[in-house]
């Protein structure tokens, strides 16, 4: 059972963190980031999206973004503006109210999956789709705590 990040094998309702992106300002790019800290009811700190609201944390999969890049899209990890590119673990198969540990001792909850996405931007334009209105998932923090990119995500039985 994987249980370290270097651990390359993971089991079902296991992950890890591939990439963290922040922005300090709205409708700007998105940068990586080796490390972050989550901040309860707030978001990741530094990040212009953070805030007291259901949507404090998002999150795309690795493998949604490779969909778009295999459609001809020139992107990579925050490219979506997603706060957590994960790797290995399923976020479409889950629900609201998912509970995840991530990293030593965050812990954040699942509120919503997709969203309405501002009109026609830019992937869009490139190759006519976007995923992160269908595949984003978003989260509230729970608890607080650090990340770091290949800390382990989990799905939590609570």
């Amino acid at each position: 059972m994987a249980t370290t990040r270097d651990e390359a094998e993971y089991v079902s309702g296991r992950g890890r963190i591939k990439a963290i992106s922040v922005s300090k300002e709205r409708g700007t790019q998105k940068v990586n980031v080796p490390k972050a800290e989550l901040r309860t009811d707030f978001g990741i700190i530094g990040d212009a999206h953070a805030g007291n609201w259901h949507r404090q944390v998002s999150m795309l999969g690795a493998e949604s973004i490779d969909k778009m890049i295999e459609k001809g899209a020139k992107v990579s990890p925050g490219s979506f503006a997603e706060n957590i590119t994960t790797e290995g673990i399923d976020l479409l198969a889950l629900e609201v109210g998912t509970k995840l540990k991530i990293g030593e001792s965050a812990r954040v909850e699942i509120t919503q999956f997709g969203k309405t996405c501002h009109d026609r931007c830019e992937i869009f334009q490139q190759v006519g789709d976007c995923i992160m209105p269908r595949e984003g998932v978003f989260a509230k923090v729970t608890r607080p705590g650090r990340l770091a990119v290949g800390d382990i995500i989990e799905v939590l039985d609570e």
